[in-house]
């Protein structure tokens, strides 16, 4: 059973921005798209340990600022013909408030 934090407001996070939870799991990225939609990765690339929240946001993907590995912010995934994978955090918007699931 997951446990929902509030951690802020939808316009603490610019669109296509990401601001930086700290929790027992680690650091948490959390994303805000075009359309803002929110995601919540942890903040380390799955090729070289690279800060995700750096990175650019383009649609529900975030490129790595390291090597350009294009990371799905739906599911963690590497894209293309890059493997690995990013985990995720459940998160949810109620009206403009952030709720994170840690």
């Amino acid at each position: 059973m997951s446990n929902w934090t509030e951690i802020g407001n939808l316009n603490d996070i610019p669109r296509l921005g990401s601001r930086i939870v700290t929790t027992k799991e680690g650091d948490i990225a959390i994303f805000r798209t075009a359309n803002d939609t929110v995601f919540a990765l942890h903040d380390q690339c799955p090729h070289k340990q690279g800060a995700l929240s750096q990175g650019i946001v383009h649609g529900s993907h975030v490129t790595c600022p390291l090597h350009s590995w294009v990371i799905s912010l739906e599911d963690g995934e590497a894209q293309g013909h890059d493997t690995g994978c990013t985990k995720t955090f459940n998160v949810k918007l109620d009206g403009e408030r952030i709720f994170l699931a840690v």
